[in-house]
């Protein structure tokens, strides 16, 4: 297989990836946002967190092996983004920390204030990193200020501060709105009585405020200015960001090939607001947001991976920040034989896990 096919290869699985943790990690985090607002008393938090307990951490998986790939596919992306990042992706984990703890903890002591301290703590475990991954991808768009001198090492000037940008913080709210509708709709489906009553209300508010939140975000980046590659690049040459020419041209961001995904992201909200009576449908069809969401993302930056604001010429793309054909050919092997096994183990899990949780099934050594 030719270096060219395995970077796109390797950059459809990345994307593949962040699809799998939006969805599969989506709901819970959702759920966890939606915590405070759709159980009310001990006995209903109690079943929305049963009703992620035995998955989310599975879920999570996804989120690590994405990082983990970006570190073995594309170096050069984790140097920069995760250097550049740091403060944001350290917010990220400080929060996601309190996930687990507040699973294992909140049930431990019967204390009401006790409750409530990890009730809030796992709603800002869904919320914040809901919205700092959307942030992120919102100045993926906007470029952040990096570079390499002639020895390849990376210097950056990003600051939190900065990536908090308008634009930015739109494109967050949008991910928090796709985040909360998937989570209502993950409710909407594993539970009964009072509390799918809330989260079926909460639908309408989530579909909608998504659909708003998605079109003025396209609106936006239709003025913003778009990277395009100056001249011809070789696909399959060594992996040197700083051997490319980059032009920033008006409204280069959109493109047609990304229409379909705005499509799917669009009719996803809508079927779910349509078939919030159907649970198990509204449910599938909230998957089409993050999905459709993510993919256009990724198609309307393509073949960019990171552009920079400061550096135009220093910006990643597929073709320049991958790992060797060696290890990218060595990496297919093994994500070949593993992700199915992956894949059918996780099925296997849901499959023993249907069905909705009721108050009768939330025992003495459940969350």
């Amino acid at each position: 297989m030719d270096y060219e096919t395995l970077r796109l290869i390797w950059w459809a699985l990345l994307g593949i990836l962040l699809i799998g943790f939006a969805v599969m990690d989506g709901f819970d985090l959702g759920t966890a946002a939606l915590l405070p607002f759709v159980a009310r008393t001990d006995i209903e938090r109690r079943i929305v967190l049963n009703t992620v307990g035995p998955v989310w951490e599975g879920n999570q998986v996804w989120f690590i092996v994405g990082g983990g790939v970006i570190f073995a596919a594309w170096p050069t992306l984790y140097a920069a983004s995760f250097s550049g990042f740091y403060l944001a992706m350290f917010l990220v984990l400080a929060t996601l920390i309190l996930r687990p703890a507040g699973f294992k903890f909140r049930s431990k002591v019967s204390d009401p204030r006790w409750r409530a301290f990890w009730d809030w703590a796992l709603f800002a475990g869904g919320v914040v990193p809901a919205l700092v991954f959307g942030v992120a991808f919102g100045n993926l768009f906007l470029g952040v200020p990096f570079g390499f001198d002639s020895d390849l090492r990376l210097h950056t000037d990003i600051t939190l501060f900065s990536l908090l940008n308008p634009f930015a913080l739109l494109v967050g709210l949008t991910s928090l709105s796709m985040i909360v509708l998937h989570g209502a709709s993950w409710l909407n489906y594993k539970t009964d009585g009072t509390v799918q009553a809330r989260a079926r209300r909460v639908m309408p508010f989530a579909a909608i405020a998504f659909g708003a939140l998605f079109l003025l975000a396209g609106a936006w980046l239709a003025r913003l200015d778009g990277y395009v590659i100056a001249g011809a690049m070789a696909h399959d040459g060594p992996s040197n960001p700083t051997l490319k020419e980059v032009a920033r041209v008006a409204g280069g961001w959109v493109t047609g090939s990304a229409m379909p995904a705005v499509a799917a992201a669009l009719v996803g909200a809508a079927g779910a607001l349509l078939l919030r009576r159907r649970p198990l449908l509204a449910f599938f069809c909230s998957a089409l947001v993050p999905i459709g969401t993510i993919a256009t993302a990724g198609l309307a930056l393509f073949p960019f991976l990171l552009p920079s604001s400061s550096h135009p010429g220093a910006s990643l793309t597929v073709w320049d920040a991958s790992s060797s054909k060696l290890t990218l050919g060595v990496m297919l092997g093994v994500t070949a034989l593993l992700l199915p096994i992956i894949i059918a183990y996780t099925a296997m899990v849901y499959r023993v896990m249907r069905g909705p949780v009721r108050a009768k099934d939330v025992g003495g050594h459940s969350y």
